[in-house]
């Protein structure tokens, strides 16, 4: 054999074990490929070939307690394309003629059509049936029309700040809608069809589909009856006095649960995006403000449950009180309140008296209540959004924080939490958490969830919160809160009347007027809370519109529980009678303070005259009308004096000081006869009595010291 049949022959061996070794790594790669990867290739290649197409869910539907309807899902046509088919035909005719029914831009709507995709929405949940029509009766290649599930709020704005909103894919965003979107959502299903390469049908090709499952149904806490109660009760605050907002929220004390809750200004959950974002805004559980002295029924709790005082307790008022440097008026400055108990202080809102029961309690008895009312966290309802005020660290507490603290300043707070409060004083001291929600059920009515009632904590002890329910009864009978009676039953209440903080103190003439309580007092069915915030119009204070308010909306909603009348006509008539009050003295006082000291003895004013001064007064103070009259003041310059031997009354002297005193005797014609230092204690002359003008006035001057405790 030659040299050269060698050489070719181990060439050919080699290359026969080159293509031999390839063929072994293409055996194994299809094996491996086969075998082991078979499946997971086989199921890419049916997604590479398959199209999917989401299919929405209907939402559940949301009831009130009583199985009322409140939200609900209807259908809709959405307008969607396919792309691959839609190029097959004429894009320019189709995206013209759809630009024209559905009023778009024709750039928008090509754009959309000939996307690389196999699936494009043109416009979704048309509502005019008439379109969807002609859309349907052109038979545009590639253009389907698909079912949707679409939001229906069949109220409009009733209950908006409950419910809240979806998106355009049916994603709640607000409210009840967004925290309990996965209740509410249910889930998707799909269909599934096989393409070609082109995006194009296959004849005889698969088909799959998963059917959606629907939501979960709601029933809330919420009645519609008392829901619309209140909801038009802010109405009729609104239209009266113009505010900013206004917030009011009704509560079970015994369960938590929220029969109403409602906001001003509000919106239309349908057309949520047609309205400005304030009003989309909660108030009731996100206005951080300062409460004024609604709060004051938290420090009348913990100073009561600490026994730092007894209904019994005596304080003095000369019409203010100095903390450190400090000082801190009543709201009835430069008159004073004197002498009273703590009964009279709670029924006359006054803030010395609180003041001094608050340094009384100090910081860590303070505190302790402030905390285990729950202000400063958030109470836990179902809404989106919950703020959790402000509460300065005990670290950083100073006495005119306490001070301040004590009569509803220095601290920011929430309506829900305040009304959770004074729920827990209605409920024997038991603090419950605030719901909304009562039972969730599947779509076939199988119960998925109850809500039962929560207990957080025992606030209080029942003989505290059942003693200050009694103190809180006498507020609406004979003090601040008498607009706030309702004839025939026991109303508990307090008034409340913050001036706004801002950058560097308090806004001037802008005011949080509030009444908070709960009835029948002995029982409670009911607590509320109304907040109206920056009232227009010159009125301002908690018992002058807030008091009313609560007493219309207490009024419906006891008559609709079937609460029976506690007192009978007798006792009715009887109290009518006793409604009738004393006149105050307005003589020699400024209009604006005249206006405001009728207002809240609960009379009405008529003005005669010109001038800034009230000169004369019908009838006369000391005189007794019913709640409700008319005192005509006669006005004149507070500049002018009155003439020697001209008939003149004697004003209120108690709780001025000397100069203050003095310019008011001045200007009437009268001279001071001072004796000691201090503030006006006793007058010689009392306040109503007539004498001439330069009569002198003898006025006994004293250091105002808190009498002490029994």
């Amino acid at each position: 054999m030659s040299a050269t049949n060698i050489v070719i022959r181990k060439r050919i061996t080699r290359l026969f074990l080159i293509v031999g070794l390839i063929l072994v790594m293409l055996i194994g790669r299809l094996a491996w490929l086969q075998f082991v990867r078979g499946a997971e290739l086989t199921e890419g290649a049916k997604i590479n070939r398959m199209d999917e197409i989401p299919v929405p869910a209907k939402r559940g539907t949301i009831y009130d307690r009583n199985g009322v309807e409140l939200v609900a899902s209807i259908s809709s046509n959405s307008i969607c394309a396919f792309p691959p088919e839609v190029k097959r035909g004429d894009p320019e005719k189709t995206a013209r003629e759809l630009a024209r029914i559905l009023e778009l831009k024709y750039e928008d709507v090509y754009k959309r059509i000939t996307k690389e995709t196999n699936f494009e929405y043109i416009k979704r949940k048309v509502d005019d049936p008439r379109k969807v029509e002609e859309i349907k009766k052109l038979g545009l290649p590639g253009i389907d029309i698909v079912e949707e599930s679409q939001r229906a709020y069949p109220k409009g704005e009733f209950a908006a700040h409950i419910l809240g909103f979806v998106g355009i894919d049916n994603i709640g965003l607000d409210g009840l809608e967004a925290k309990l979107d996965k209740e509410l959502a249910g889930i998707r299903g799909k269909i599934i069809t096989e393409k070609d390469a082109r995006g194009r049908d296959i004849p005889q090709a698969l088909h799959d589909y998963e059917p959606p499952v629907p939501g979960n149904n709601v029933w809330l806490t919420i009645d519609q009856t008392i829901q619309y109660f209140a909801e038009r009760e802010l109405n009729n605050v609104v239209a009266q006095y113009q505010p900013k907002g206004a917030a009011v929220i009704v509560m079970d004390p015994k369960t938590g649960e929220v029969l109403a809750l409602a906001n001003r200004p509000d919106f239309d959950p349908g057309k949520y995006a047609e309205s400005p974002a304030e009003n989309r805004r909660n108030l009731a559980i996100q206005l951080n403000y300062e409460p004024g002295s609604t709060f004051k029924v938290v420090t009348a709790a913990s100073a009561l449950e600490e026994g730092v005082v007894t209904p019994q307790s005596r304080y003095y008022d000369p019409g203010f009180i100095k903390v450190g440097d400090r000082k801190i008026k009543c709201w009835r400055y430069p008159r004073a309140h004197g002498a009273q108990s703590f009964l009279e202080v709670v029924q006359n809102s006054c803030n010395p008296g609180f003041v001094s029961i608050g340094l009384e309690l100090g910081r860590d008895r303070f505190y302790k209540y402030i905390r285990a009312f729950g202000f400063g966290q958030k109470t836990g309802i179902n809404l989106t959004g919950e703020a959790v005020g402000i509460v300065i660290p005990e670290k950083d507490i100073k006495p005119i924080n306490i001070a301040t603290i004590s009569i509803g300043q220095s601290i920011s707070i929430t309506p829900i939490q305040l009304v959770s409060a004074i729920s827990a004083i209605a409920n024997d001291g038991m603090l419950m958490k605030p719901r909304l929600v009562r039972q969730i059920k599947d779509n076939k009515g199988k119960v998925v969830r109850d809500y039962d009632p929560e207990p957080v904590r025992q606030v209080i002890s029942k003989a505290t919160a059942r003693q200050l329910a009694g103190i809180l009864e006498s507020v609406v009978n004979d003090g601040t809160g008498n607009k706030a009676y309702v004839a025939g039953y026991r109303i508990a209440g307090k008034t409340g009347t913050a001036q706004k903080a801002g950058k560097g103190g308090y806004i001037q003439g802008k005011y949080i007027a509030s009444f908070g309580g709960f009835a029948p007092a002995d029982d409670p069915k009911i607590a509320m809370l109304l907040v109206i915030d920056e009232p227009q119009g010159g009125i301002y204070y908690g018992g002058q519109i807030a008091a009313p308010a609560f007493g219309n909306l207490a009024k419906d909603i006891l008559r609709y529980l079937n609460v029976t009348p506690q007192l009978s006509r007798e006792e009715v008539e009887e109290k009518t009678e006793q409604a009738e009050i004393l006149v105050p003295d307005v003589v020699n006082t400024s209009l604006e303070d005249a206006q405001r000291i009728l207002l809240e003895a609960g009379l009405r004013t008529r003005v005669e005259g010109e001038g800034s001064w009230v000169i004369s007064q019908q009838p006369k103070g000391g005189a007794k009308f019913p709640r409700g009259s008319q005192v005509i003041v006669h006005l004149g310059s507070q500049g002018t004096r009155i003439p020697n031997g001209q008939e003149v009354t004697v004003p209120d002297l108690i709780g001025m000081t000397m100069r203050e005193a003095g310019q008011l005797l001045g200007r009437l014609g009268l001279t001071l006869d001072p004796v000691g230092t201090g503030i006006a204690a006793e007058q010689a002359v009392p306040p109503g009595t007539k004498i001439k003008a330069g009569s002198s006035v003898r006025v006994i001057f004293t250091t105002p010291v808190p009498e002490p405790s029994p």
